[in-house]
C-alpha cells in the first residue's frame, strides 16, 4: 500500500471507484488509493436491484440521470465488460390522489427536461404489461429509456480500469483515524498503515457517518435495511421495471429470467443491519401477487439485503464540508447511489482536481441542514 497519495477514497463501492476512475482518466491523478474495509461488491453496490432511471421529481435529479443513463449505456464498450444493460423502461403506478398529483407534476418536469415519459391511464399501462391487475390503479407513467443492469460488473469494470491507470485498491483495509493539523487533514490511519494525504473522499454510503465522526463531522444520514429477493427463472415476458409509488414495490425480470424486486419496509432493525426477514417476504409477496396475480405460483430462490443511506430531505450530501479542508462527501443517495454513481463520480472528480464550483454541490452541501434549507424529491421507491 502506498504511504502517500494525492487522494484517498474511503469506500470501494461504485461511487468511490467511479471517482477514482475519473480522477485518473480525466485528470491524470493516478496516485489515488481506494480503501475498502470489506470486499468489492460487499456493500450496497453489490446488493441492489440494478435499476437506472431518469424518472425523478426534481430537475436536478432528472438531468443528472439523463447523463448517467448515457454513461451506463456506453460502459460495456468503454470498460470491455458486459453489464447486461437493458432499456426496457420504468412503469410507475399510483393508487391515491396525492400520489396522482405528484406523478403528474413530476412528468411535467421530466417532459420539460426532454424525457419521453408519458402519463398512462390504467388500461394503457396494461397494454405495456398485460399481466398487470390494474384494480385500484389511478394513473401510471412510462419512460422507455430507463434501464436495468447487472450491478457487479459495474464495480469490477471501474476497479479493473482504475487499477490499470495506477490507482491502488486496498480491500479488507479499515480506516481507524486521521492525522490533522487544525482544519487540515495530513494523513489517513488504517489497520494496515498510514497514508499521507490532504484530500479524502467519504464514499462509505450508509457507513459515512461513522467515518465522518472520526473528524468530528456530524452527518444526518441514517442506515436503513432494504431487502430484495429473486425467483426461479421464467420465460421472458416482462419488459419494464414496474414500481408502485403507494407502497414502494418494484420488480423487474433479469436477462436470465428471474423476477428481482423489493418493497418498502419500515419495520427493520435500526443501524447497520444486512439480515433477512420473513416479514419482508410476506409484504413483498402480498404486494407482488396483488399487482401480477400469476406470480403467486413462482418460487423464491434467493433473498438478501443491503443498507440504504437515508437523509432527512431525501437528497444526497455531496462536496466539501465547512469544518475540514478537502474532506469531500458522496453519501446520502437514498438507495439511488448506484444509478447516480457514473455521473457523480465524474463531477466530483472534476471538483477535486480543478476546484470547480458546481451549483449542484452548493445545493447538496451539508450546511443546508443547519441552515434549514431542506430539499425534496417525490419519486422515491423501495
Amino acid at each position: 500500500m502506498r504511504d502517500r497519495a494525492s487522494v484517498v477514497i474511503v469506500g470501494g463501492g461504485i461511487m468511490g471507484l467511479s471517482v477514482a476512475w475519473h480522477l485518473a482518466k480525466d485528470h491524470g491523478i493516478t496516485d489515488t488509493v481506494v480503501v475498502e474495509k470489506g470486499y468489492l461488491c460487499g456493500g450496497a453496490s453489490g446488493r441492489n436491484g440494478g435499476g437506472v432511471r431518469a424518472q425523478f421529481g426534481s430537475e436536478e435529479n432528472i438531468r443528472l440521470m439523463q447523463e448517467s443513463i448515457r454513461m451506463c449505456r456506453d460502459f460495456a464498450a468503454e470498460m470491455k465488460i458486459n453489464v447486461w444493460f437493458r432499456q426496457g423502461g420504468y412503469l410507475f403506478l399510483v393508487r391515491n390522489e396525492p400520489a396522482r398529483r405528484n406523478l403528474e407534476q413530476s412528468v411535467r418536469v421530466q417532459n420539460e427536461c426532454g424525457l419521453a415519459t408519458r402519463l398512462l391511464e390504467p388500461k394503457e399501462a396494461k397494454r405495456i404489461v398485460p399481466e398487470l391487475d390494474i384494480e385500484g390503479v389511478l394513473l401510471a407513467s412510462y419512460n422507455p429509456d430507463d434501464a436495468v443492469v447487472f450491478p457487479w460488473p459495474f464495480v469490477w469494470g471501474y476497479a479493473e480500469c482504475a487499477q490499470k491507470l495506477g490507482v491502488e485498491i486496498e480491500t479488507f483495509t479499515e480506516v481507524t483515524g486521521f492525522e490533522t493539523r487544525g482544519a487540515r487533514i495530513e494523513g489517513v490511519v488504517t489497520n494496515k498503515g498510514r497514508i499521507r494525504t490532504n484530500r479524502v473522499v467519504n464514499a462509505c454510503g450508509a457507513w459515512s457517518p461513522e467515518l465522518a465522526a472520526l473528524l468530528d463531522v456530524e452527518l444526518p444520514n441514517r442506515p436503513h435495511r432494504h431487502e430484495i429477493c429473486s425467483t426461479e427463472p421464467l420465460k421472458p415476458w416482462l419488459k419494464p421495471l414496474v414500481a408502485d409509488l403507494s407502497n414502494g414495490l418494484y420488480f423487474s425480470q433479469s436477462m436470465r429470467g428471474e423476477i428481482v424486486g423489493g418493497i418498502s419496509n419500515e419495520d427493520v432493525p435500526e443501524g447497520l443491519d444486512m439480515g433477512s426477514s420473513h416479514r419482508f417476504l410476506a409484504l413483498y409477496a402480498r404486494a407482488l401477487t396483488r399487482t401480477v396475480p400469476l406470480l403467486g405460483r413462482v418460487k423464491v430462490l434467493r433473498q438478501w439485503a443491503g443498507c440504504y443511506d437515508l437523509t432527512p430531505d431525501a437528497n444526497p450530501i455531496v462536496g466539501e464540508v465547512d469544518a475540514i479542508e478537502h474532506f469531500y462527501q458522496a453519501s446520502g443517495f437514498m438507495g439511488h447511489g448506484f444509478m447516480m454513481a457514473p455521473v457523480m463520480g465524474k463531477l466530483l472528480a472534476q471538483h477535486i482536481a480543478e476546484g470547480t464550483k458546481l451549483p449542484l454541490f452548493d445545493r447538496w452541501n451539508l450546511r443546508r441542514f443547519a441552515e434549514g434549507k431542506l430539499l425534496s424529491e417525490s419519486m422515491i421507491i423501495g
